[in-house]
């Protein structure tokens, strides 16, 4: 099968997949994003007992808003957010696929099966993506670069599982619930069917702008699922954890949501799925230092994986 040159989000994907300096530096981008989102990681962790985890999620899409509105304002000019429709249809489509569907039926879904179970199925989801973009967006079936989507997955998992290694009480129950196995499964596809949309969406708009989009449709989409949270009994989080959110979150997902969209275009959803599943690997220097975590064999091991998956994808010899 011949493929054409077939410009998507900025990168040009050529048969032969030449490393550009617009690759490079898109993968950096993606890098410093995810390390960004791995290091908020670490503190919503650490307020576990203090806010819920829709709490978590509402709160640090609500402190993007704000921001991507400054940004949108002093970079590209508001004139820039009016998008055709049909952009912003995908756009809206993406993070409520990924981001709102997609994390919420992931936390179900690790209450039900456990995170130990929960996590390694999710994290599936950047070999979804290569398929994905091979068979729907043409773009060409690098063997390399699946091999590295499938190590670093590995490599990603052996690293969850050895931060989360001791399950919270009642971790252990219903590890076989095929509900929760559904939905783990679920998460997968949606966050890889939302990255790929991404991929679309973001085709010839400018990032920030396409940012700011997917923000707005988050934050909406955050309102109802909140006060349904509250309604059933949730507690509001306590002014410490709250504020440590919410400087998390501006990190995490303001800055990293709009260096995650960047990427996206310059690099593709391919290659960014797999770059935005490190997030533990830069979440291991803070829980080793200030969470005072010990560094094992398997987590070496697991380090070694992911850079060597993430070189494989990146090259994609």
């Amino acid at each position: 099968m011949v493929y054409s040159d077939t410009i998507l989000g900025g990168l040009n994907f050529e048969t032969d997949m030449q490393v550009t300096p617009e690759l490079l530096v898109g993968s950096l981008i993606g890098l410093l994003g995810s390390a960004l989102y791995g290091f908020s990681v670490v503190v919503y962790r650490s307020q576990a007992h203090e806010i819920r985890p829709i709490a978590v999620s509402s709160i640090k899409m609500w402190v993007a808003l704000p921001f991507m509105a400054v940004m949108v304002i002093l970079l590209p000019g508001i004139d820039s957010i009016f998008l055709p429709l049909t952009t912003v249809v995908i756009l809206g489509i993406s993070v409520t696929l990924g981001a709102v569907i997609g994390d919420t039926i992931y936390l179900w879904s690790q209450e039900r099966i456990g995170v130990s179970y929960a996590f390694p199925i999710s994290m599936s989801f950047p070999i979804i993506t290569y398929f994905l973009t091979v068979i729907f967006l043409g773009e060409p079936p690098i063997l390399s670069r699946l091999a590295g989507a499938i190590i670093a997955v590995i490599g990603v998992v052996l690293l969850s599982n050895e931060q989360n290694n001791h399950p919270e009480e009642g971790d252990n129950h219903h590890r076989l619930d095929l509900w929760g196995i559904f939905g783990a499964i679920m998460t997968a596809i949606l966050y890889a069917v939302g990255t790929t949309l991404l991929q679309v969406g973001i085709e010839g708009v400018d990032p920030v702008s396409g940012s700011f989009v997917r923000v707005f449709f988050g934050s909406i989409a955050f309102i109802p699922m909140f006060a349904i949270a509250s309604s059933q009994g949730m507690k509001l989080p306590t002014r410490k954890a709250a504020i440590r959110v919410i400087i998390a979150g501006f990190f995490g997902m303001a800055v990293g949501s709009l260096l995650y969209v960047t990427a996206v275009a310059s690099v593709g959803a391919t290659i960014m799925s797999v770059i935005s599943s490190t997030a533990p690997l830069f979440a291991i220097p803070v829980s080793v230092f200030f969470l005072k975590e010990k560094l094992t064999r398997i987590t070496v091991i697991g380090i070694f994986a992911t850079l060597v998956g993430v070189i494989l994808v990146v090259v994609g010899l």
